[in-house]
């Protein structure tokens, strides 16, 4: 347990507390916002730390009146009361070296993901369609709610993109490493030579940041309405009800137009938007510190090849960290926890550096 880093978290605890009750404070919202989360996230640690100190401090006080003579009773009621603090002292102390580990105050996150068909042209616009069903059969037996947000779907009844959310427990522990490129060896169903073709699909996931998270100044947005249109130009509504809203400083852009609601529309842009916005501060933020990700799994850049499907031999392989598995129909049935279980894995030998 590192004591001076918790004692310096008091502190700055303390000095959260006197900010957030100054009236420059409340009137800056952002800054109010950010410091109001930065002290949320401190909470947890302070308060078991100031019950630890607490405990220490009646312990001393105990063992220093037990060093005068006092009758036999309550010198018997005084070591019962030593044993119950050591064991809340020891319960403390255990508390607070599991809040000090990041890994172990992982929270669960809704989490966005964007599938969009890469290389091989119809073929993976299907492989992207395979790996979305792959998704929602896995949320299905974890039992994760999903919410579509959009999608852009070929006749042949693939994927060229598709958006959704997802939400329950353990659904970001479980699917924070598929950022990637995804790569299929089949034969297409369009291939009379039954020769096999590679294609590729991306995946994109994104945390959905809470409003303390991120606050976005309405001034820096530009939002634009116009008709919904389908595959090949095909009008799917009569009015303006899709909806395209830009984030002028870093030009992020997102279109939602699946919703016939113009509000519904908007309320999902809005969603996708600040998770990327987000995302894209997170990875700045790290490259700007030159800091590496600990795990083994990957670096997370979402051109890295991480994962092959060969149907000939029925096998899936996570390149990141060796691993194969022969129950490629049962993964694509949504069966993914034998993959994700080894992500969780080589992550915490990473950790501990093992």
């Amino acid at each position: 347990m590192k004591v001076e880093k918790l004692q310096n978290a008091k502190k700055r605890y303390e000095e959260l507390e006197q900010l957030l009750a100054d009236p420059k404070v409340i009137a800056d919202n952002k800054r109010y916002q950010s410091l109001a989360k930065e002290m949320s996230d401190l909470t947890p640690q302070v308060t078991a730390f100031r019950q630890y100190e607490d405990v220490v401090r009646q312990k001393q006080d105990l063992q220093t009146l037990l060093e005068d003579k006092h009758d036999k009773d309550f010198e018997e009621l005084a070591h019962v009361e030593l044993e119950d603090l050591q064991k809340s002292q020891d319960d403390l102390e255990k508390k607070l070296t599991d809040l000090l580990n990041p890994k172990k105050q992982e929270r669960d996150r809704d989490v966005i993901l964007e599938v969009r068909a890469g290389t091989g042209g119809a073929e993976a616009a299907l492989f992207a369609g395979d790996l979305y069903r792959m998704y929602t059969k896995y949320a299905a037996i974890k039992g994760w709610k999903l919410d579509m947000i959009g999608s852009n779907q070929t006749e042949a009844g693939g994927f060229k993109e598709v958006v959704f959310s997802l939400s329950g427990k353990g659904a970001s522990k479980r699917l924070k490493w598929e950022s990637g490129a995804h790569r299929v060896q089949r034969v297409p169903a369009t291939e009379a030579s039954g020769r096999i073709h590679t294609s590729a699909a991306t995946v994109v996931v994104l945390f959905e940041p809470e409003e303390v998270d991120l606050v976005i100044d309405p001034k820096d947005l530009k939002i634009d309405v116009f008709r919904s249109s389908g595959p090949g130009g095909q009008s799917v509504n009569t009015t303006d009800s899709a909806i395209r809203i830009t984030h002028l400083p870093t030009d992020t852009v997102v279109i939602c137009q699946d919703e016939r609601s113009q509000m519904k529309n908007k309320h999902k842009a809005m969603r996708v938007l600040r998770a990327r916005i987000l995302d894209r501060m997170e990875r700045e933020k790290a490259q700007k510190e030159s800091q590496e990700r600990k795990s083994k799994v990957g670096s997370g850049d979402r051109s890295e090849k991480i994962r092959t499907y060969n149907f000939p031999d029925r096998r899936v392989t996570d390149h990141r960290i060796g691993f194969t598995s022969h129950q490629l129909n049962a993964i694509l049935d949504g069966a993914l926890d034998e993959l994700t279980d080894a992500l969780i894995k080589a992550e915490e030998r990473a950790d501990s550096g093992l």
